[in-house]
């Protein structure tokens, strides 16, 4: 990741401690006329922080950072039976748009 500079990691700290990650992809496309897309993956909040705007600070900043390189949009999935997640998401103004599938290679 750290070679790609289409792939970024972000730490949050406070006092020396890491308390958020979040993985940042730019990922160009075909679709949207040819938009670049941010995608957003394992975003984590230390639990002892969760409902202090951490997770909104880092998602904010996120979303700023997606606007500098250009991106048309933001994306990110997130599991079904994360339901705090999903309210947190929608708070930010993200909408259910897709229906996801996976599949896993052996």
């Amino acid at each position: 990741m750290e070679a790609d500079p289409n792939n970024e990691l972000i730490v949050a700290e406070l006092k020396g401690e890491v308390v958020g990650t979040m993985q940042l992809t730019y990922i160009p496309g075909i679709s949207r006329l040819g938009a670049t897309r941010l995608q957003v993956e394992a975003v984590r909040i230390a639990g002892h922080l969760r409902g202090q705007g951490w997770g909104r600070r880092m998602m904010e900043w996120a979303h700023a950072k997606g606007r500098a390189r250009g991106c048309a949009m933001v994306q990110l999935t997130s599991d079904k039976r994360r339901e705090d997640a999903h309210r947190f998401y929608r708070s930010l103004g993200y909408a259910q748009s897709h229906e996801g599938f996976k599949l896993q290679l052996d």
